[in-house]
């Protein structure tokens, strides 16, 4: 039910893996993302977990990433191994170079190996919807025309639906995605400080939902 499409090298030379699953008959197309920055390791596990679970019955066709930052994930920082917030690296209509601080975008936009992936990705696929993984903030960030799923998610979840984060995000994937290209983009921000286990008790109807109802 799952198959490895295309995978990458970093500049650590670790490898970024992107699944599909090989449902023929489907409805939409789904976009999971985990591990964007690399201190934010629960999203690669709750898709693990949900990759566990039987999906011969999913209606719509899953396309997965667990984890797009794989050396911050090693190094437990929030950036790639350049030192750049894969966040803030997309080209967006907002981008710009920024103070060289923990939010740093590079200096210029699409540098990075991740962001590029990514973007591939988003060129080879149409996508209905796309749910990224981060916290600590405990919302359902949303961008472009995924109000009202956001707030389908913060029903199953008790996080509360919030179209704005609160601080400017230039270069961010939720624009490049959500805004510039009208995907519904869901930036699930998990709670801090609660363990894994308990995360995924209270996410799993998420990756249900998104699998199979939306």
């Amino acid at each position: 039910m799952l198959k490895l499409v295309k995978t990458a090298k970093t500049k650590e030379n670790n490898t970024i893996n992107l699944y599909e699953t090989t449902n023929e008959q489907y409805n939409k197309t789904i976009l999971f993302v985990g591990v964007f920055h690399g201190e934010e390791p629960q999203g690669e596990y709750l898709i693990n977990e949900y990759l566990k679970t039987d999906l011969s019955n999913i209606k719509n066709k899953l396309v997965i990433i667990p984890c797009l930052n794989p050396d911050g994930k090693i190094k437990n920082q929030r950036q790639n191994s350049n030192g750049i917030d894969l966040n803030r690296n997309f080209p967006t209509k907002n981008w710009k170079v920024t103070d060289k601080k923990e939010y740093f975008g590079g200096f210029e936009p699409a540098s990075e190996i991740e962001t590029k992936f990514m973007i591939e990705v988003l060129e080879n696929y149409k996508f209905d919807a796309i749910l990224s993984i981060h916290a600590p903030f405990e919302i359902v960030n949303y961008d472009g025309p995924a109000k009202e799923l956001a707030e389908k998610i913060s029903q199953i979840t008790g996080y509360p639906a919030q179209g704005d984060i609160g601080y400017p995000t230039l270069g961010s994937f939720g624009n490049y995605a959500g805004v510039e290209r009208n995907i519904p983009t869901i930036t699930l921000e998990l709670p801090e400080n609660v363990e894994n286990e308990e995360l995924w008790k209270v996410n799993k109807p998420v990756f249900e939902y998104l699998a199979c109802k939306y």
